[in-house]
């Protein structure tokens, strides 16, 4: 298909091409409805755009993802060529745009047109697509089947209007960073019988997050269902961490307000304690929302368990699940502050560590710190984790058991968790009834060809006409011509 600029008049069979910050909702809408492809170019730096371009397009892109299109979108990273090619598409004068018919003739002779060509398949569903998640578990003092557990959870995918551009770094990254960090510090507690505690700390990285966490509710069903006894039937409550490497407030969302006197109502009040004595001017609360089962999506992570009537929380620096940057491909790595998210790590970890220990918070105890020194946060272990996550596409269809990704978790959780306690669950969507389907051709190959249009072919062909019709009259008249010539050089030689 010929490429055209975005403000192109004519787009029927041609495809469109346009940098971020110049599609508007209106010129989308329009485009889906007649053109043949668009091609939209996204910066190198987010940050350089300007905020009023990013919340524009915060907005549109729940819109693209929402809408059906039979219109093909794909997207590309600006580089120094495609800026070059989009130039000379835009700054051409195109036929389409001219304001008349000689103009719009001379506009087609001298354009610097373009024809869009794209190589592979059509996408189609994956077959026996499959969700994998990663549990670990650090085993409290005591008879390991009499001790409450307490999970601790994050889905490690990512998502966007366009998948494989979407590499999550906040959301959730930054969650699963946290996870990571918060296994290294108890790990370390939990190595000496004299500093463990009579809790069991389970650590879950659920996959299929972004697919209505279709990981964590298979997991949830097969723990519950299984004839032998599991941690999650003695759960006592379980945290969820959500986007937190960002913001200036840390919330905690729940379906049901926890009751006094109950573990979650402990470790809710410990977290906001803590919040309250080493980061006064932190915004920590919490945030009651219902679970409405009438919605096809579920909002967080922590609904999952307490549909099931488990008691949980998720923990988010958003005050709001419709939050579009949860699932936007700007959530790259300039999104998100590693020291937000170290102090954010601290706060979850020594509310935790409170009542686990049973060191309250309104006791003389209040401005103790467990986590310093050599047991501090690691602010240079979070950037590597975060650094890694969001350098790649996390898309729920390239997680696969063996993707590198998957196995660069399992790796770094079977370092924290001593004699083989981390495992990888793997569940495949039901063949009758999918729950989730997986489509592949996520990457495609889009050459551009450097082409002059038809009409340039009828006026060279023109060109070429006149001069070989000049050179046969010059050949079939020579003698009339030679005898007009040898008159003329005679009249110059007689005048001089």
């Amino acid at each position: 298909m010929e490429a055209r600029p975005i403000n192109s008049n004519v787009m029927v069979r041609r495809c469109l091409v346009t940098r971020l910050a110049e599609l508007t909702s209106e010129r989308y809408q329009e485009v889906i409805e007649g053109a043949g492809a668009l091609l939209i170019l996204l910066p190198k730096d987010i940050n350089a755009l300007p905020q009023s371009v990013v919340q524009y397009w915060l907005e549109l892109e729940p819109q693209i993802l929402e809408q059906e299109s039979k219109v093909p979108i794909y997207f590309a990273h600006e580089d120094d060529r495609l800026i070059e090619i989009y130039e000379d598409i835009r700054t051409a004068v195109s036929s389409d745009q001219a304001a008349s018919g000689a103009e719009a003739l001379l506009s087609a002779v001298y354009a610097n047109g373009f024809q869009m060509v794209v190589s592979g398949s059509q996408s189609k569903p994956v077959k026996d697509g499959t969700i994998t998640s990663i549990q670990g578990m650090l085993k409290g003092k005591g008879i390991e089947d009499q001790l409450p557990t307490i999970a601790i959870v994050a889905h490690y995918d990512s998502y966007g209007v366009a998948p494989y551009l979407a590499h999550g770094a906040d959301s959730n990254g930054s969650g699963v960073a946290a996870l990571l960090e918060l296994a290294r510090l108890f790990s370390k507690l939990y190595s000496n019988s004299k500093t463990q505690a009579k809790y069991n700390l389970l650590f879950l990285l659920s996959g299929g997050g972004k697919f209505n966490y279709q990981g964590t509710k298979r997991w949830i069903e097969d723990s519950l269902e299984s004839t032998e006894t599991t941690f999650l039937s003695e759960v006592s409550h379980v945290l969820c961490l959500d986007s937190i490497g960002s913001g200036n407030g840390l919330f905690m969302h729940v379906s049901k307000p926890p009751k006094e006197r109950t573990v979650p109502h402990s470790i809710l009040q410990e977290i906001i304690a803590v919040s309250k004595t080493l980061y006064p001017e932190l915004n920590t609360s919490m945030i009651h929302k219902k679970i409405n089962l009438a919605d096809d999506f579920l909002t967080w992570e922590h609904e999952r368990f307490s549909m099931r009537r488990l008691p949980a929380m998720t923990l988010s620096h958003f005050a709001s699940y419709v939050d579009p940057l949860r699932n936007s491909i700007l959530d790259d790595g300039t999104t998100l502050d590693v020291s937000v998210l170290a102090r954010n790590v601290k706060i979850i970890a020594e509310g935790l560590a409170r009542h686990l220990y049973g060191l309250s918070s309104s006791s003389s105890n209040q401005s103790l710190e467990i986590f310093t020194d050599l047991m501090a946060v690691s602010e240079p272990s979070l950037k590597s984790w975060t650094t890694f996550l969001s350098s790649q596409s996390r898309a729920a269809q390239l997680m696969t058991k063996d993707s590198p990704v998957v196995n660069t978790l399992y790796a770094g959780m079977e370092k924290m968790f001593p004699n083989d306690v981390v495992t990888k669950i793997t569940v495949k969507a039901d063949k009758r009834e999918p729950e989730f389907i997986f489509y592949d051709g996520m990457t495609m190959k889009m050459n551009a060809y450097n082409v002059k249009p038809a009409v340039f072919d009828l006026f060279l062909a023109a060109a070429i006409g006149c001069y070989i019709g000049i050179v046969y009259l010059i050949v079939q008249k020579f003698p009339a011509l030679f005898s007009l010539m040898q008159q003329y050089s005679s009249v110059k030689v007689k005048h001089q």
